[in-house]
This record gives C-alpha cells, sequence and structure tokens, in this order.
C-alpha cells in the first residue's frame, strides 16, 4: 500500500474516542443532506405552481375579455381595487374580497377606531410589520406572507408525510396533492390559507416529533390565525394520549399535565385576540357580533346546513356541499386506526364551517383546503405510479378549471 493511501486509511479509521474523521464529517453531512433534502421538491412545487397559474390566469383574463358579461357587474367594483393594487395582472389577480379587508386592517392604525373585529389579527398584523420594509405597501406585504407561509407549509407537509406514511414517496405524494387540491391555488393568493396550514402541519410535526413546548408556540400564534384554530387543540391532544396509548391513570395525568401543558397556549392564541376586541370594542365577543351582522353567521347544527345545501335547488351550493361530503367519505375511509387525531381534525375542519349556517356555502371550497388528512389518504391509496399519474392529472385539470372560473367569472363560487 502506497503512504498515501495508508494515511487515508489511518484518518478513517476509529478511535478509542469514536469513528475516525472521514466517516464523521461523512455522517455530518449525510444529516445535513436530510435535513434540507425536502426543498428540491418543495421549491419545484411551489415555481412550478407559480409558473403554471400565473400563465393562466393572464391567458384567461385575456381571453375573458373578449366575452360579453365578463366582468359580471357585481365584480366590477372587486376588479377596480385588484387594479389600484397593482396594473399587473399577475400581480393583482392574487387579491379577492377579504383581501382587501386585510390590506385595510394592515393600514389601520392601533390608535384610531378598530371595526374589522370579525377578522382574527396574525395575518393583517404580519402584513403591517413587513410593510415597514417593503416602502409601506400593505398589500404586497400581504401577498408575500402567503408565499413564504406556502413554501413553509410545503416544507412541514413533507416532513409530517415521512414520518406518517414511512417513506419519501409517500411523503412527495402527500405534498403533490396538497399543490393539487381544487382551490389549491388560493395557498398563492393575498388570503389565510397558506399561513393557517402552514403553522397546522407544524403544529402537528413537531407534535409527532414530541417537541412539545414548540407545538404549543406555533399553537398560539395558530390560535391568532383564524377562529378554527384554538380547535385545533383537541387533535394535537390526542396525539399527546395517543403516545401514550391513552392510558388513564394518575401517574399517566401527571405526565400529561407535565408534558403537554404547552397546548393550553393554543387557546390562549385566541383569548389573546378576544382580549383586543374587548379593548378596542369593549366586548369579549364583539367578533361575533360582527359575524353576525356582516355576513348573518349564527353557529348551528352543521348536519342540517350539509342538508339544506344539498336540497335547496341551487347547484352551486349542491356542488359545494357535495365536495365537502366527498372529502368526508374518504377521511373516513382512509384513515388508519393510527391517524384518529387526524381524522378528528379533519371532522371538526368540515363541521365547524357548516356550522356558521347557509352564508359559509359560498366560501366552502376555501375552506376545505384545511382538511390536509384528505391528501394523507390519497398519497397511501396511489403507491402504484400509474395512479399517482392518473390522479395528479385529474387534480390538475379540476384545479385549472376552478382557477379560471374564480379569476374570469363566479370568484363568489370559491370565496
Amino acid at each position: 500500500m502506497t503512504d498515501s493511501g495508508q494515511a487515508a486509511t489511518d484518518r478513517d479509521r476509529p478511535t478509542r474516542d469514536g469513528p475516525g474523521p472521514v466517516r464523521r464529517y461523512a455522517r455530518r453531512a449525510s444529516a445535513l443532506a436530510d435535513r434540507f433534502h425536502p426543498w428540491g421538491l418543495v421549491l419545484g412545487l411551489f415555481l412550478g405552481s407559480k409558473i403554471v397559474l400565473t400563465v393562466t390566469g393572464v391567458v384567461a383574463t385575456v381571453a375573458g375579455r373578449s366575452v360579453p358579461g365578463i366582468p359580471p357587474l357585481d365584480r366590477a367594483q372587486m376588479w377596480g381595487q385588484q387594479q389600484e393594487i397593482s396594473p399587473h395582472r399577475a400581480v393583482n389577480m392574487w387579491f379577492a374580497w377579504d383581501s382587501f379587508i386585510y390590506d385595510g386592517l394592515a393600514r389601520a392604525s392601533l390608535t384610531g377606531d378598530w371595526t374589522g373585529f370579525a377578522f382574527p389579527l396574525l395575518y393583517p398584523f404580519l402584513g403591517k410589520a413587513l410593510a415597514v420594509v417593503l416602502g409601506g405597501n400593505t398589500a404586497i406585504a400581504l401577498l408575500v406572507i402567503s408565499n413564504i407561509a406556502f413554501l413553509g407549509m410545503l416544507y412541514y407537509a413533507y416532513r409530517l408525510g415521512e414520518r406518517l406514511l414511512g417513506d419519501a414517496g409517500g411523503a412527495r405524494r402527500f405534498t403533490t396533492y396538497l399543490v393539487l387540491l381544487p382551490t389549491a391555488f388560493l395557498f398563492q393568493a393575498a388570503l389565510t390559507e397558506s399561513l393557517f396550514l402552514c403553522l397546522t402541519l407544524a403544529c402537528f410535526y413537531y407534535a409527532e416529533r414530541r417537541r412539545w413546548l414548540l407545538v404549543g408556540v406555533i399553537g398560539f400564534f395558530l390560535g391568532t390565525s383564524r377562529s378554527v384554530g384554538f380547535l385545533v387543540a383537541v387533535p394535537l391532544a390526542l396525539v399527546l394520549l395517543q403516545q401514550h396509548r391513552y392510558r388513564l391513570g394518575p401517574r399517566t395525568l401527571w405526565r400529561y399535565v407535565r408534558t403537554g401543558w404547552p397546548l393550553l397556549l393554543i387557546p390562549a392564541g385566541w383569548l389573546t385576540f378576544m382580549a383586543f376586541c374587548r379593548w378596542k370594542g369593549g366586548d369579549w365577543f364583539a367578533y361575533k357580533k360582527a359575524q353576525e351582522a356582516g355576513w348573518s353567521i349564527r353557529m348551528q347544527n352543521p348536519l342540517p346546513v350539509l342538508i339544506e345545501g344539498l336540497s335547496n335547488g341551487r347547484p352551486a351550493d349542491a356542488a359545494r356541499v357535495w365536495l365537502a361530503v366527498v372529502v368526508l367519505v374518504v377521511v373516513l375511509a382512509g384513515l388508519r386506526r393510527a391517524w384518529f387525531p387526524y381524522l378528528v381534525y379533519a371532522l371538526i375542519m368540515v363541521a365547524v364551517p357548516l356550522s356558521m349556517g347557509p352564508p359559509v356555502y359560498k366560501s366552502l371550497l376555501r375552506y376545505l383546503l384545511a382538511v390536509f388528512p384528505v391528501a394523507l389518504v390519497l398519497a397511501r391509496w396511489t403507491r402504484e405510479r400509474t395512479a399517482d399519474v392518473w390522479l395528479s392529472a385529474a387534480m390538475a385539470l379540476l384545479q385549472g378549471g376552478l382557477f379560471v372560473v374564480w379569476l374570469a367569472y363566479w370568484t363568489h363560487f370559491i370565496i
């Protein structure tokens, strides 16, 4: 053996203190690669979907200008608001309805009157903070936040998919199907969908890793992102119970308290918003009254609301409710016993919007985006390459059709 070959062998030879330097460096490099390897897929899905949707949106808008009645009279005002944000269709098409309210809240001064009690604080306040470095442009700040959250959502989806499905292929399919859900283009819009799901997936991922303090910290912000956010504490608590095999004894109960107390930070996030309502509006439940006055939202039994949507004679309502039924059937049929917390989460994310009453029909397709376990089931069912390809193609076509409808005409069919 040559001197150089012997030296290389000596460097790689284990010592009493542990493996040789070469092996240590190799292990560190492998650990680093394992930590960052999802980003290739994440960036590919992010950029690919953005390019495809942007081109589709611009083409659909140009083509729609020659069609009589587009935009309809009740949508013309929204198109004017979009032009005020940016003259470029590739930018302004990502703003619709609630986006302008969030922009107004991001620009509002905390020292003046506050009127947007129906909307939780996290998203507009993040926009307010980011706008400081963007020359005060709160609208673009909100759009940037949504897209950063979209990236984070994809990352945590992949990581959670790895843990639940057990392999990189399943994680890839799960992440891809999230991007291909019927209204997943809303993840890129100036709305709360990507932020909410990013925080939700992060909570479940760290819960599966038993990092409960991190779950609580992230969960606090989740609780300020949407009214339904604090309810995610329920399935997360089930993850904790599952990790201890649902044992109920004096010692186990103390272990639950000692380990899972950070879960209390999730409802604390919503209580913080209620305290804000009390401070600015003089009423802890100002958000509830604002929703009742603005959209006639009143909590009720979700089952009659679901039945009414199927039988009220309005095809648009029936189509949206039938999609909710399909989502429920998929998660009920496909979630394993070990995934019981995710089944509970899915049921909450379908039942709570329906409990708002008939006004929710217009936004039901938007709210169903939060039901990420449906993509988990689809990823488990499509282990064969052929099934994966066909399902991906069908979902992409459905989303493309809904995206064109959303842009060109019936925006309120989706939000």
